[in-house]
């Protein structure tokens, strides 16, 4: 593989063929990089999830399910008063989702949809919690995105986002080459927060690994 054909995600050297399907994954490419994600993203989702609790009957959304390994984490949390329902807007990852998670499926305690962020099928005040692992860069309008999350919420729940990137002042560089690829945006702690007023979120509550460069978000419905 020559140069051209890689790129630096900041963290790695990667083909650029394999991680130009981390927006939107297709075909055996896709499948691979799924496979991919569910591991190497496992410490931060344990990472992240530490922060909050899930309870016997919540209802959870998670939004950009890629490989469903966090639909299994929380369905495994939940008895049958709860529910998770995934949705991703490609096709692949909601084939994966399904089939990783076929027993909670059949148990009739998660869903997955094939679905944008931007529309949710979903309605007015459904669910507890509201995830997004890994996906808010790729969201096509932020501030109007956050706000259909909220709409989906139940006064009082929360929204909940985990990335493995966050934008600090000088440090960026290292993902010039990811960002041009990708056509992704790095958000810092202070425009998240923004951003999650703006769209009707209060009780902000953020939390950065500096070690690994993680940085979770907590914002409640009011």
């Amino acid at each position: 593989m020559s140069d051209n054909d890689k790129v630096n995600t900041g963290h790695h050297v990667e083909s650029k063929e394999l991680i130009k399907n981390a927006r939107k994954p297709v075909g055996e490419l896709g499948h691979q990089i799924l496979d991919r994600m569910n591991k190497s993203h496992e410490s931060m989702a344990q990472w992240g999830v530490s922060h909050f609790e899930v309870k016997e009957d919540s209802k959870i959304l998670d939004i950009g399910c890629g490989g469903g390994r966090n639909i299994e984490r929380f369905a495994e949390q939940i008895s049958k008063d709860g529910r998770v329902v995934g949705i991703d807007y490609s096709e692949v990852s909601v084939e994966k989702s399904i089939d990783l998670n076929k027993k909670f499926i059949d148990d009739g305690i998660v869903n997955v949809l094939q679905g944008s962020v931007s529309e949710m099928p979903f309605y007015d005040e459904t669910f507890d919690i509201a995830t997004a692992f890994e996906t808010i860069y790729f969201w096509p309008d932020f501030i109007n995105d956050l706000k259909e999350v909220n709409r989906v919420l139940k006064k009082g729940g929360f929204i909940f986002i985990c990335n493995e990137a966050v934008y600090r002042e000088g440090e960026m560089d290292k993902y010039d080459d990811l960002v041009e690829l990708l056509d992704m945006k790095i958000y810092s702690e202070d425009v998240l927060e923004e951003s999650l007023k703006t769209a009707g979120f209060d009780e902000f509550e953020s939390y950065i690994n500096d070690e690994n460069d993680w940085i979770c978000i907590i914002a409640r419905k009011n």
